[in-house]
């Protein structure tokens, strides 16, 4: 079996703490992603689930065996780093074929297994180079072929795509959710971008100082984010933030604006103790509109299939995505609306959901 279970795993250096106490539970044939900014312990916990590093304390089982202090080579895992690291003198079927050598297993196997790898990354025409000979992309999938071929319970990418250039990066996320779907093996991808995040993973646990901030699938994160740092590293463009203040009847203000609010939202404010609230709406919730907020447009950042638009207003800057073209000026008015069920609320201290 190959569930993942992971449980109050802690790690210290020194008076250093990196991981802070993480549970997660990843089913078989589940596609985890750790997602987070750099330095938030996403590489450190792989390296622990991998046996190259071990925790302070908690524990790991991979199926029902702890595996917390066993050494790699008896986890049945196989990883896939950043820097590829293939093996420069060897060509690329003795690349793939090198862990399965290294485990005595026949020929006649290790060679049926370089090319079932082969067939399925497309890569049979390229087995007798060697890597100096291949592009960033084929290197890639002679890793991937690497691990492919040991037929693991854990596949484990550690930023796998982040020296390839952005069309390859595309090509590759694609290859790599297709590779899940055929082999439905259970895999951890660490990465701190949040399009491979959301595009690849069935569930995501992002993370922060050592701490996981949500653990859920790509679309509760997306649109209930528990906190308002998951609320703005999730999305592209981020999130609008904005400082409001209590006004009268349990309602938003925000210099002056009235907020527009739900029922629920309403009771949260009430049983809040803080007179401020940040106010949060993702782009593509707000449209412009004959009457609303007001405000000056200020930039305008076309991508092709949709503009990004942002506008000057008296509770701040915000950005605003529309679909194609947008045929105004810079320093055009323009009313902005939205509903208040696309909004959401963050306690100004935690930064905790509060509705």
């Amino acid at each position: 079996m190959g569930a993942l279970h992971i449980r109050q795993v802690r790690k210290s250096y020194a008076a250093a703490d990196i991981l802070k106490g993480i549970d997660i539970d990843v089913a078989e044939g589940e596609f985890l992603i750790l997602v987070g900014p750099s330095g938030c312990g996403k590489s450190t916990l792989l390296a622990m689930i991998a046996g190259l590093d071990t925790p302070t304390s908690g524990s790991i089982h991979i199926g029902d065996r702890d595996v917390t202090w066993l050494p790699s080579k008896d986890r049945d895992i196989a990883m896939v780093f950043q820097s590829y690291a293939l093996y420069p003198n060897m060509s690329v079927a003795q690349n793939i074929a090198f862990a399965l050598e290294m485990r005595k297993v026949p020929k006649p196997q290790r060679d049926a297994a370089v090319q079932r790898v082969a067939q399925m990354l497309q890569i049979g025409h390229l087995l007798d180079r060697k890597p100096g000979a291949l592009s960033g992309g084929q290197r890639q999938r002679v890793a991937m072929g690497r691990a492919l071929a040991r037929d693991p319970k854990l596949f484990l990418f550690d930023e796998p795509l982040s020296n390839l250039d952005a069309k390859l990066r595309v090509e590759m996320r694609a290859e790599i959710k297709l590779l899940h779907q055929r082999t439905k093996t259970t895999t951890v991808y660490v990465t701190h971008d949040q399009v491979e995040a959301m595009t690849l993973g069935d569930r995501i646990a992002v993370m922060k100082d050592g701490l996981v901030q949500q653990f859920g699938t790509p679309d509760d994160i997306y649109t209930r984010p528990a906190t308002r740092f998951v609320a703005e590293f999730i999305g592209s463009p981020a999130m609008n933030m904005v400082d409001a203040g209590r006004s009268a009847g349990d309602g938003l203000a925000a210099h002056g604006h009235e907020l527009p609010l739900n029922a629920a939202q309403r009771q949260a404010i009430a049983a809040s103790p803080r007179s401020a609230v940040v106010y949060g709406l993702r782009p593509e919730d707000l449209s412009f509109a004959d009457q609303g907020l007001g405000g000056t447009l200020a930039m305008l950042e076309p991508t092709g299939p949709e503009t990004y638009v942002t506008v000057d207003t008296a509770v701040g800057k915000l950005t605003v995505r529309v679909p194609g073209q947008v045929h105004r000026r810079i320093g055009d008015t323009v009313h902005l609306a939205w509903s208040p069920e696309r909004a959401h609320l963050f306690d100004t201290g935690d930064g905790r959901r509060m509705a």
